[in-house]
């Protein structure tokens, strides 16, 4: 076959072995890659509840036929695993060398099992694996661990490596690659360190296989050149992501005090344009040319990558607007390997629960340094305090009760991330039904919403816009692998990408193709979650209940008195299922499995939960 490399590794850390397993064409041309191979081989290989910390789980790491080849955006790679932060599929995307380096080594994913019996890391060159010792990582951080194998292994490596909080199982930890990159929010750094396994090291020699390649060589050269004339003439990466800040802020969407406000006259300090001007360094994944990553200096002279998930969710939202020590505390977190979003939402989370009343301790709003000492506590579980809060904020929430799950900030036991919904119903749809739990990732419908529909209304087309917006987001580029930028924000054309695809892999797909297989990956991300929790109910794909209360909407400005309606959110839920084909539980129906080639799969949830 060509754009495949038709293999996949498979590695058990138990027994330190490894072998090349093949994969049929009808498998590649199913699934696609990325997050199609990965909820594939995950639901195949993984019973339902197993722990997720502990040796049956299974780590994937997927690529996509694009991925890797010079092309907008492709160095992109997925990491998968059973989430242990929301107990059902979960993955992430980054940035890596690895893209790149596992296709050249001959693999198009990689599946590693078991749990090795002292710190190790895998070294991966063409057809040799070896199982080396990891000692002198172990305890470290990832800026640290980073350096280490590239001193030993050379920078041309392709790198994945966990911090102090993926060694200690922090529910959500993350892998981490490169300068800043970092992906698998609900918790694979977690499933990494549980297998004792500190990094992957990848290099590779071999061709990349595909069916025209000085074809796919001019559209990725011509795509290449097309992404950076667009970024330069919008000047989008002069702000990059957080351009978004001030007009968050202005529109009353922005994460202040644990979402409890909506914005703040301060927010100007920590936005695009001081970032802009304070930046020090810009980096980027491979293949990029709108690179992203901005640098500055932290409030200890350290080099800090931010963006906007990043300052939205450790500034406003626990009420830090110096932008120094938002640096600081987003240094922190991708050092010891916590995802970002996560951590500042369970720090929001605890303020929050303790100016209520519900929990004890001497953490507040506004304080960046006690901020700093709880994200160590967190990282290495220091403490009662430390231990709990790195389960997330939905756990900590049942330990505290008094009704502070209310305003734990989360969707399915997933943070959500920096977009204060309470009066932005369609954008509250899309962290509702998002396939991992509230993630911005698949369906960011809020410009669509503010800017090109009623913000008031709860219609159908809300509905369709998210169903639109997850194919190409949630399907297309998770499955291609390839960053989603290059279309969302600077206007590359969405249809260059089928044509990438069918450059390499010889094939004749639409566009149309690619949202039938998204639909089948999303059906199969919900049978996962089925699978798991048979009592699944409509209510798991709604937003947190303080968005719905009226004692928590603003008190003065143009959303004055406005949050979700109960009622009239159920609806826009319904228009979502129906158009999904999926029945009132938000489960795919056996017609809609069956039109999605997912029969077998059906007979199998159908073993211990109804399907209707």
């Amino acid at each position: 076959m060509k754009g495949w490399t038709g293999h996949i590794l498979r590695v058990d850390l138990t027994d330190k072995t490894f072998k090349k397993e093949s994969f049929t064409e009808e498998f590649a041309r199913k699934w696609v890659g990325g997050r199609g191979f990965a909820s594939k081989i995950l639901f195949d290989e993984l019973k339902p509840g197993i722990d997720p910390l502990g040796p049956e789980n299974k780590l994937v790491v997927a690529l996509g036929p694009i991925a890797g080849i010079p092309a907008p955006n492709t160095g992109k790679v997925v990491v998968a695993a059973k989430s242990p932060l929301t107990g059902f599929y979960g993955d992430g995307n980054l940035g890596s060398h690895v893209s790149s380096q596992l296709r050249k080594a001959g693999y198009d994913a990689m599946i590693i099992e078991g749990a090795a019996d002292k710190p190790t890391y895998l070294n991966i060159e063409d057809d040799k694996v070896e199982f080396l010792d990891a000692a002198g990582m172990w305890g470290k951080g990832t800026y640290f661990s980073n350096e280490w194998v590239y001193k030993k292994h050379g920078r041309n490596a392709g790198v994945l490596n966990i911090g102090q909080a993926g060694e200690n199982k922090v529910l959500f930890a993350v892998i981490r690659s490169l300068e800043g990159r970092a992906g698998g929010r609900p918790g694979i750094g977690a499933v990494m360190g549980s297998k004792l396994l500190k990094a992957i090291v990848v290099k590779g020699t071999k061709p990349i296989p595909q069916a025209d390649p000085e074809l796919m060589k001019k559209l990725g050269v011509e795509g290449l050149k097309k992404a950076h004339d667009l970024d330069q003439k919008s000047g989008w990466s002069r702000q990059s992501t957080t351009a978004v800040l001030a007009w968050c802020n202005e529109v009353n969407g922005l994460p202040v005090r644990n979402m409890r406000e909506t914005s703040h006259p301060e927010a100007w300090k920590v936005d695009g344009e001081r970032l802009d001007a304070a930046r020090v360094k810009t980096y980027g994944c491979p293949s990029c040319t709108m690179r992203c990553g901005i640098t500055i200096h932290d409030d200890e002279g350290r080099e800090s990558e931010l963006d906007y998930e990043n300052i939205g969710m450790l500034g406003p939202n626990v009420n830090v607007f110096d932008l120094k020590k938002v640096g600081s505390l987003n240094y922190l977190c991708d050092d010891y390997g916590l995802d970002t979003i996560s951590a500042g939402a369970v720090l929001g989370f605890y303020a929050d629960a303790i100016e209520r009343g519900a929990a004890k301790g001497d953490f507040r709003f506004g304080d960046a340094d006690r901020g700093k000492t709880l994200l160590w506590d967190i990282a290495s579980r220091k403490g009662e305090t430390g231990n709990l809060l790195a389960d997330g904020a939905l756990k900590a929430a049942k330990v505290f009760g008094k009704n502070s799950a209310d305003y734990a900030m989360q969707v399915k036991g997933l943070e959500m991330a920096a977009y204060n919904c309470k009066s932005i119903p369609g954008q509250a749809l899309a962290f509702g039904v998002a396939a991992i739990g509230g993630h911005h990732r698949e369906a960011w419908i809020i410009t669509f919403e503010l800017k090109h529909s009623k913000r008031e209304s709860y219609g159908p087309e809300k509905a369709a816009k998210v169903i639109e917006l997850q194919r190409i987001r949630g399907g297309l580029f998770e499955m291609l692998v390839a960053c989603r930028f290059p279309w969302v924000e600077v206007g590359y054309e969405l249809e260059n990408y089928p044509k990438f695809f069918n450059a390499v892999t010889g094939l004749d797909w639409t566009l149309d193709d690619f949202w039938t297989a998204a639909d089948r990956g999303y059906a199969m991300i919900k049978l996962h979650y089925l699978r798991e929790f048979p009592d699944a109910t409509r209510k798991d794909d709604y937003p947190p209940a303080v968005w719905f209360d009226k004692a928590n909407a603003d008190t003065d400005g143009p959303q004055k008195g406005v949050v979700l309606e109960y009622d009239k959110y159920d609806s826009l839920l319904q228009y979502y299922y129906d158009q999904r084909g999926y029945d009132r539980r938000g489960i795919p129906t056996l017609e809609t499995l069956k039109k999605l080639g997912l029969e077998a799969e059906a007979a199998e949830v159908s073993k211990t939960a109804k399907l209707n």
